[in-house]
C-alpha cells in the first residue's frame, strides 16, 4: 500500500501549526489517571508506522474507556436515531473475492436492521442540524452478525482513534455553559479543528449540503475505512463499502433547515416512518470498491488513512445488491435504542485493515455497549441476537436470559463430547499479514498530506455548492468569539483553495486574508471527481417526494383532480394545506379535507408547492403573513411553484415574478408542466436572486 516503500514515519501534525510548533506552551504535564506522564497524546502505539495498534497501549485504552463511560444510558454520539427492519438481497455473487456466506448466492435475502442518526446532538435534539449522519446496518447472516457501521460521508475528521475523545469533546456542548446543543458553530470545535489540519477534508464535507439532507431515504452511506475481503483460498482484496439511495441524493438549503427544525423537530424520523408505513419502502444499492495492494501502492495516498477517499474515477464501483427497509420497529426503545452495533462484528470472508481509527473502534464500540446496556449479555436482546445458531461456554453475568444446561462450561473437555468445538475449516481466520516494526507513537509519513483531497472535494462541486460551503464556513466561524481561532482556520483554508480563503475572510469582515499555514506536505491538485457532487448526480424525479397544494374555499375541482393524478403517477404524494384543518369547500361544494393547516404546514416541509386558491381566496391569502411566507420560502428555497390565476395577488405580495420554476397550471397541459418542473428538484439558477454569497 501507499507509503510501504519509504517505510518512514513522522510525528503527527495534529496539534501543530505553522512550522509544526505548538500554539500554546503547556504549563503542566499531561498524565494518565494514575499520574503517569504522557509523552504523545496524538498517536496510538503500533507495531511500525503502518502496523496494527497494540493492545498494550494503556494510554489509548484508558482514554477511550473513560470517554465511552461518560454517558449512560444515552449514546455519547449518534444518540438521536431512527431505525427500521428490512432485508439485503444479493444481486451479484462475490465468491471471486470473499468466502462470506451471505455474498455467494444471487437472489438470497439476508435480514437486516438499519439505524440512521445524527452525531453531535442528544436524543432529544432536532433532526436537521448541520451534522454527519450515521448509517449502520446489522446483517443477520447464517454465519453470525455482520455490522457495517458507517456514515453518510466517506471520510472522517481524525486519523487515529486516540483523538476521538478530543474531537467529540470539542463539538459537544461546552462543559461550563452546556450549549450549544447539536451545533458545531462554537469556539471549542473550531479551536480543535483549526489545530488539526487532518480534519480539513472532512470539514469540506461537513460544511457542504451533505450535512443537511432532505431525507434519510436520500443519503449515501459509506463504511469509511478500508476493509479486506478474503476468498476460500485465503487471497485478500481490499474493499470500501458504498450505499447509494434509489431515490437519489437531495439536500435542503441552510435557511430551510433552520425553519424545518422550528416547524417539525422530527422531520426525518416521520419521513422514514411514514414512507415505510405507506409501502414506499426506502431502498439503497450496495457497491464494493475493490482494489489490490498493488493498486493501492499507485494511488499517491494511503488507503489506511480514514481522512482519504478513493475517487470513483480511479477505482470504479461494483454493484453487489440492494437494501430494502420494509418494516418499522414495534418498539422504539427495545429495538432502535437497544440495538448495539460494533465494527468488530464481522463474518468469515471479511477482515480488517490496519487503519488506526478502525483499530480503535474495534475496542471502543464493545466497551461502549457494556456501559450503555449494562452487561456483556447485551447480545441476548432480541434486536442484537444472531438469527443463526450460537454456541459457546460463556456463562452467567447480569441480565443473562438464556439457560445453559449441563455441567461443562469449559473447553477442551471430555465430559460433554457433543459440545461445541472450534472448526478450522468453517471458522473465522484472520488474514495473515507481515506486520513488524519498532513500537512507536507516530503517524506514518504517508498520512501527512492533509489538504490535497480537501481541495479535490471543493473543486469537484458546482459553483452553487461551492457558494454553500463558503456560506456555511462564514456562518459557523462568525459565531466563534475568539479572533485567533477564526484567523487560524482561514489560514488553513488557504491550503485548500486561495479563493475559498479569500471569500471566507471577506464574509467574516477580515481586513486582510491571513497567509496560508505551512502544511506538513504541500498539497497537489487532483482531477475533479463529479461523483463527489450532489448536484452533478441529482436525479430528475419526484419519486418519494411530497407536493403541497395551498387551497381556499372555491378551489377548482378539476385542478385538484389533475394534481392528484399527475403527482401520484410521478411517484409522489399530494397533501392539502388549508387555512383550517377542517378543509375547504371545492367549486362543486364538496368538502376537500386538509392534511395541514397553513400555520402548521409551512412550505419548508414539502418538495414542491401549488398555490390554487379561488379568486376571492387569493386576495385574502395575500393579506395573510403565513401565506406570504409559504410562497416566499418556497421560492427562496429554490422549489417549483405551480399556481392558478387566483394566486396572482399572493404571488405579487410575496414578490414572485417570472421564473422557469414558477409554472401556471391553468389550461390543459398546466399540471403536467408543473410536475415536469418539480422533477428538477431545485432551481439553483434562481439562487443569486434570493441570497448573496460571500
Amino acid at each position: 500500500m501507499a507509503g510501504t516503500k519509504k517505510n518512514k514515519s513522522v510525528e503527527p501534525k495534529t496539534s501543530r501549526g505553522n512550522g509544526g510548533e505548538l500554539h500554546q506552551a503547556s504549563a503542566t504535564t499531561l498524565t494518565t489517571n494514575q499520574g503517569i506522564p504522557i509523552s504523545d497524546n496524538q498517536s496510538s502505539l503500533r507495531a511500525g508506522a503502518r502496523g496494527p495498534t497494540l493492545l498494550e497501549d494503556f494510554v489509548l485504552r484508558e482514554k477511550i474507556t473513560s470517554f465511552d463511560h461518560e454517558r449512560i444510558p444515552e449514546r455519547i454520539v449518534h444518540a438521536r436515531g431512527s431505525g427500521a427492519h428490512g432485508y439485503f438481497e444479493l444481486e451479484a455473487s462475490m465468491a471471486k473475492y470473499t468466502r462470506a456466506d451471505f455474498l455467494q448466492r444471487p437472489g438470497e435475502r439476508t435480514p437486516v436492521f438499519a439505524r440512521f442518526s445524527t452525531v453531535a446532538g442528544g436524543a432529544d435534539s432536532v433532526d436537521l442540524p448541520r451534522d454527519v449522519r450515521g448509517f449502520a446496518v446489522k446483517f443477520y447472516t447464517r454465519e453470525g452478525n455482520f455490522d457495517l457501521v458507517g456514515n453518510n460521508i466517506p471520510v472522517f475528521f481524525i486519523q487515529d482513534a486516540i483523538k476521538f475523545p478530543d474531537l467529540v469533546h470539542s463539538v459537544k456542548m461546552e462543559p461550563d455553559r452546556a450549549f450549544p446543543q447539536a451545533a458545531s458553530a462554537h469556539d471549542t470545535f473550531w479551536d480543535f479543528i483549526s489545530l488539526t489540519p487532518e480534519s480539513t477534508h472532512m470539514i469540506m464535507w461537513a460544511m457542504s449540503d451533505r450535512a443537511i439532507p432532505r431525507s434519510l431515504r436520500m443519503i449515501e452511506g459509506f463504511g469509511v475505512h478500508t476493509f479486506r475481503l478474503v476468498d476460500k483460498k485465503g487471497k485478500s482484496t481490499f474493499v470500501k463499502f458504498h450505499w447509494r439511495p434509489k431515490l437519489g441524493m437531495q439536500s435542503v438549503v441552510w435557511d430551510e433547515a433552520l425553519k424545518i427544525n422550528g416547524a417539525d423537530n422530527d422531520y426525518h424520523r416521520k419521513d422514514l416512518w411514514n414512507a415505510i408505513a405507506s409501502g414506499d419502502f426506502p431502498e439503497w444499492e450496495l457497491f464494493f470498491q475493490l482494489f489490490t495492494e498493488a493498486q493501492a501502492n499507485k494511488l499517491g495516498f494511503d488507503v489506511l488513512d480514514p481522512t482519504k477517499l478513493i475517487p470513483e474515477e480511479l477505482i470504479p464501483l461494483t454493484k453487489v445488491g440492494r437494501l430494502v427497509l420494509d418494516r418499522n420497529p414495534d418498539n422504539f426503545f427495545a429495538e432502535t435504542e437497544q440495538v448495539a452495533f460494533c465494527p468488530a462484528n464481522i463474518v468469515p470472508g471479511i477482515d480488517f485493515s490496519n487503519d488506526p481509527l478502525l483499530q480503535g473502534r474495534l475496542f471502543s464500540y464493545l466497551d461502549t455497549q457494556l456501559s450503555r446496556l449494562g452487561s456483556p449479555n447485551f447480545h441476548e436482546l432480541p434486536i442484537n441476537a444472531p438469527k443463526c445458531p450460537m454456541h459457546n461456554f460463556q456463562r452467567d453475568g447480569r441480565m443473562r436470559t438464556t439457560v445453559p444446561k449441563g455441567r461443562v462450561n469449559y473447553e477442551p473437555n471430555t465430559l460433554a463430547p457433543d459440545s461445541a468445538r472450534e472448526n478450522r475449516e468453517a471458522g473465522f481466520r484472520t488474514f495473515p499479514t507481515l506486520d513488524a516494526g519498532d513500537k512507536l507513537r507516530v503517524r506514518s509519513e504517508s498520512f501527512a498530506d492533509h489538504y490535497t483531497q480537501a481541495r479535490l472535494f471543493f473543486q469537484s462541486q458546482t459553483p452553487s455548492e461551492q457558494n454553500h460551503i463558503v456560506s456555511a464556513l462564514v456562518f459557523e466561524l462568525s459565531l466563534v468569539e475568539t479572533l485567533a481561532v477564526r484567523e487560524r482556520m482561514v489560514s488553513n483554508l488557504g491550503n485548500v483553495d486561495p479563493d475559498l480563503a479569500r471569500r471566507v475572510a471577506h464574509g467574516l469582515g477580515m481586513p486582510k486574508v491571513p497567509p496560508p499555514s505551512k502544511p506538513a506536505v504541500p498539497p497537489s491538485t487532483m482531477k475533479p471527481s463529479p461523483a463527489l457532487s450532489i448536484q452533478k448526480k441529482m436525479k430528475e424525479t419526484l419519486e418519494g417526494r411530497m407536493v403541497a397544494c395551498l387551497v381556499t374555499d372555491g378551489v377548482d375541482k378539476a385542478v385538484i383532480d389533475g394534481l392528484q393524478r399527475e403527482v401520484k403517477a410521478a411517484g409522489a404524494k399530494l397533501v392539502i394545506v388549508a387555512p383550517r384543518i377542517g378543509g375547504v369547500l371545492r367549486s362543486d361544494k364538496q368538502r376537500l379535507p386538509a392534511d395541514f393547516t397553513l400555520q402548521g404546514g409551512p412550505s419548508v416541509l414539502f418538495d414542491a408547492v401549488v398555490i390554487a386558491p379561488s379568486t376571492d381566496g387569493g386576495s385574502k391569502l395575500a393579506r395573510e403573513a403565513a401565506a406570504v411566507d409559504f410562497v416566499r420560502d418556497a421560492f427562496g428555497h429554490l422549489k417549483a411553484i405551480g399556481h392558478t390565476a387566483g394566486a396572482a395577488p399572493l404571488l405579487a405580495a410575496a414578490g414572485i415574478g417570472r421564473d422557469p420554476g414558477v409554472v401556471p397550471i391553468d389550461g390543459k397541459r398546466g399540471v403536467a408542466a408543473f410536475v415536469a418542473a418539480a422533477k428538477k428538484v431545485r432551481f439553483f439558477a434562481r439562487e443569486p436572486m434570493v441570497r448573496s454569497s460571500p
